[in-house]
């Protein structure tokens, strides 16, 4: 998903950068706007898997406490790891997403439309 979302932010700042007419901004604000609906979707459910981890791993540190037993802390550190692998890939995504809606501005405001212009992460 990390290259994905890098090949399409590559692809829309080289259009970015070129000389295109209106019907070029339009298609790619429409094309643009797909692309991030896909990355919020699958930031959304990154959320939910990383949480519903996050939930299963307080709980098993919870229990690997009350009872200790080497099952129950292996349990817990192999949940310890998939949250923080979890933890860096939903900020990858969240980071990306929010260059995106950079992105978006800056094609709005090749199509001649009014946007705000934010500070550029």
């Amino acid at each position: 998903m990390w290259r994905y979302l890098q090949a399409h932010e590559a692809f829309v700042r080289t259009a970015l950068g070129e000389a295109h007419d209106a019907a070029f901004w339009d298609q790619l604000a429409d094309f643009h706007a797909r692309q991030l609906a896909f990355m919020q979707h699958e930031r959304l459910i990154h959320l939910l898997v990383t949480l519903a981890v996050a939930v299963l791993c307080l709980g098993s540190v919870g229990f690997s406490s009350l009872s200790p037993s080497l099952a129950a802390f292996a349990i817990a550190a192999l949940l310890l790891g998939l949250v923080s692998a979890y933890l860096v890939h939903y900020f990858r995504l969240e980071n990306g997403v929010q260059r995106w809606y950079h992105l978006a501005n800056a094609i709005e405001t090749k199509r001649g439309r009014v946007t705000l212009e934010h500070p550029k992460p």
